[in-house]
């Protein structure tokens, strides 16, 4: 049987195991044949595959209940029910997506798996339910790339492990997450492999779960022989499968932080098939960690489990040495960190993606801003130019943040204006800073940007002109700028604001504003609903004057085109002059 024959698990179960090894031969080169194309998770998925052909031998999905944490290493989970077209075909890639999707798949995808650790705590849930209703059938959880960090996860183990009942938590160990481990628990998790899974002094078991552990896990006979032992088990049972994270892939294997996810790659050699040579905002920041961590001896740089994603390399962090701490995927204990850092009179910065920073709502509130103590967070990977799948959008960071009392929250416009922010936040020992990190390639200033943000919620006129007012937020200043060209070209004079401050208004400003102007616009690349524009709304709510206000909705989008939503929500330059002008 060849993998493109495959349409559902049944197909693999009469496979003998030199026949499920030539499958899985196919699904590493089907993997690179996609990621190679357009990009993807690569070591995850190639090192997941005798595990994942394992699950789908041994057990009965979708009768018995297949979740994975997290899903970028589900790609041969999607091979196997019904979707393998869209690795083998270019035309069918876009009708598959990275993670796991009940839209997609409502038989065999349960959950929305993008962000990591709540899938032991989902399954706690399914096999209540089933054991409520008197059914009978497995609940297999596999968690692996970092996952088991994440606090849920613990909780999760905790409450399983009260269960006496089947439930079954396959750790996919490839001593990896997007960068390397860190932790007390992959420490042990080591210990584990080193004493072959005999070791006393076992976590799982004293949280009251069975355990066996596979030494091979990339056999996938041996992967299968465990598998069958633990079907139908009537205890919570974890089974420890220790892999290669990579595995088959030469490039994959010697550097698997890079190819977590990889951009278009040549498969021969590995190399990326195009290497931006614009300026970024990673490199800014780079700059900016290692001038601080000279300046500061008291200086900390805090990444919850992504480091690339703020331009620290391997060999950077080991030269930050113990200015740098890595809490594995566990949002909520970084920004306690920093906030108990901080106390202590530690120059600290977090650097956070957008989206992973919504797990960690109640620690913003308690931990830090109710904290007298300052530091810097960075918020990357915002609005609609950054991760496009549904589960890892950044549309929704302005309203989180700003709902908050006590933090500032700035949006540079440029490259120049990054670095003064991220300068005065961390001098600054006054206030909780959060930067948004704007997603653009090459913007530069035309002007000198100011050095201290101080004297808080004063927007700057960038342009003097009257009827309208265009405030353009952060990255969407571009945007705005256009905006203002176009009416002009129309024979509007409009007045152009850079807020620059996005947690609260210049309402100084704004009262001066409705002397000789009719209309004023908010363009944020961000949520409409709670964000910045409808602050201004507010606080020009008794003065007569009109606001329009411009930016994403509130729903959730899966693998958009940037026009073409820009489009359906009218973000297009010419469709806002045509509101505008259709409001005067």
């Amino acid at each position: 049987m060849e993998l493109q024959d495959i349409k559902s698990p049944k197909d693999i179960k009469g496979l003998n195991y030199q026949e499920l090894e030539h499958i899985a031969s196919q699904m590493r080169e089907a993997v690179l044949n996609r990621t190679s194309q357009i990009g993807g998770h690569v070591g995850p998925n190639l090192g997941a595959v005798e595990t994942i052909i394992g699950m789908h031998y041994v057990f009965d999905a979708p009768i018995d209940k297949l979740v994975y944490d997290v899903s970028h290493q589900a790609f041969p989970h999607k091979m196997l029910t019904g979707r393998v077209d869209g690795y083998l075909n270019r035309d069918d890639f876009s009708k598959v997506g990275e993670y796991t999707s009940p839209v997609e798949s409502p038989e065999y995808d349960l959950f929305y798996a993008g962000h990591t650790s709540p899938a032991l705590s989902l399954c706690v849930g399914i096999a209540k339910a089933r054991d409520l209703k008197k059914d009978n059938y497995n609940v297999v959880v596999l968690v692996g790339d970092g996952a088991l960090s994440g606090g849920e996860a613990f909780e999760g183990l905790d409450a399983g492990g009260a269960l006496n009942s089947n439930l079954i938590c396959i750790i996919n160990d490839n001593q990896m997450a997007i960068a390397e481990n860190h932790g007390g628990i992959y420490k042990h998790l080591q210990h584990l492999r080193e004493t072959n899974g005999t070791a006393s002094d076992n976590l799982f078991k004293s949280f009251n779960w069975d355990y066996v552990y596979v030494a091979e896990g990339n056999n996938v006979q041996k992967v299968i022989e465990t598998l069958q032992k633990v079907k139908n088990t009537k205890k919570p049972t974890v089974v420890h499968i220790n892999t290669q994270k990579g595995e088959g892939y030469t490039p994959a294997e010697e550097y698997r932080e890079a190819f977590h996810y990889r951009d278009p790659y040549d498969i021969a050699t590995g190399d990326l098939l195009k290497v931006s040579e614009n300026d970024n905002s990673n490199k800014i920041f780079n700059e900016f960690i290692f001038r601080s961590c000279k300046k500061y001896p008291t200086f900390l740089f805090i990444t919850s489990a992504t480091p690339d994603d703020f331009g620290l390399n391997a060999r950077e962090r080991e030269l930050l040495g113990e200015h740098y701490i890595d809490v594995g995927i566990a949002e909520q204990t970084a920004v306690s960190v920093m906030a108990g850092a901080a106390r202590e009179g530690a120059k600290v910065v977090y650097g956070v993606v957008a989206t992973f920073l919504q797990r960690a709502y109640d620690q913003l509130v308690e931990d830090w801003a109710m904290d007298p103590s300052p530091a810097l967070m960075v918020v990357a990977e915002t609005g609609i130019n950054a991760i496009k799948d549904q589960t890892h959008l950044g549309f929704w960071d302005i309203p989180m943040i700003t709902s908050i009392p006590n933090i500032v929250y700035l949006a540079p416009t440029n490259f120049e204006e990054l670095e003064a922010m991220l300068e005065w936040g961390l001098a600054q020992d006054k206030y909780k800073v959060a930067v948004r990190e704007p997603v653009f390639s090459k913007v530069h200033a035309d002007y000198e940007v100011d050095k201290d943000y101080s004297d808080l919620n004063k927007f700057k006129v960038m342009k003097e002109g009257k009827d309208v007012a265009v405030i353009g937020v952060g990255d969407f200043f571009l945007k705005s700028q256009k905006v203002v060209e176009l009416l002009a070209e129309g024979g509007i004079n409009a007045t152009l604001i850079n807020p620059r401050f996005i947690s609260g208004v210049d309402i100084e400003l704004l009262n001066n504003l409705s002397k000789d102007h009719k209309l004023v616009v908010t363009i944020e690349n961000g949520s409409v609903e709670g964000g910045f524009g409808q602050r201004v709304a507010s606080a020009l709510g008794t003065s007569g004057m009109k606001v329009l206000n411009f930016g994403l909705e509130k729903k959730f989008v899966d693998r958009y085109s940037v026009k073409d939503l820009e489009a359906e929500y009218n973000l297009l330059p010419e469709q806002i002059v045509a509101t505008i002008q259709a409001n005067l």
